[in-house]
């Protein structure tokens, strides 16, 4: 892990992988409930944790360097949810063939595997899931526009989309499932951290 300056009051943390950017999370957000971090916000990505809103980036930078964080597979599970899914997207068959499985075993194989929020972004309540079988291909071309509650898949993430927007995600089902509420606390049924099971209809 690396760390350098972003702005004047916030440090970015450089990861190899995600597994470390979700040991760092995961430890970050252990030590600020402790009182031991003074960050307003801590926000990981695919490769990165930034941390933001610090009185002094460089001290923090020397104390974060001081720190380990424990190894990803020892970090405690996150909260888990349950999304229902309806597996009927246009695009599950061609997952199911880019699987080289049938669409039943595909969908079994998804809804079947337990995943975890990696991290959030693109639109409020968005959050990239991993924990897929097996990467898929995203579109050629985006689709102007994808239903909210679209449940979709790319490369090695899954996702759903909280509002219609544009989008190039293969579409394999759809959801009811609120999952971004500005009148909810916290607005985001989704936080990076958490297990998310997409269960069938």
């Amino acid at each position: 892990m690396h760390t350098r300056r972003a702005g004047s009051a916030a440090l970015l943390l450089e990861c190899a992988d995600g597994a470390e950017v979700e040991a760092w999370r995961a430890e970050l957000w252990r030590r600020r409930e402790r009182g031991e971090l003074a960050a307003a916000e801590i926000v990981p990505a695919a490769r990165t944790v930034l941390l933001d809103g610090l009185a002094d980036p460089e001290e923090t930078a020397g104390l974060v360097a001081s720190w380990a964080p424990p190894p990803a597979a020892s970090t405690a599970p996150g909260p888990l949810v349950t999304i229902t899914v309806w597996y009927e997207g246009e695009d599950l068959a061609a997952v199911a063939a880019e699987w080289h499985v049938p669409v039943a075993e595909a969908v079994k194989r998804i809804a079947g595997t337990e995943l975890r929020v990696a991290f959030c972004g693109f639109a409020p309540g968005f959050a990239y899931l991993t924990g897929l079988p097996w990467s898929v291909r995203r579109l050629d071309t985006p689709r102007p526009r994808v239903p909210a509650g679209s449940v979709a898949l790319a490369g090695e993430y899954a996702g759903i989309y909280p509002t219609a927007s544009p989008g190039g995600w293969r579409l394999i089902g759809h959801t009811d499932a609120e999952l971004f509420d500005i009148h909810r606390d916290p607005p985001a049924l989704l936080a990076p951290g958490t297990r998310v099971r997409l269960v069938a209809a």
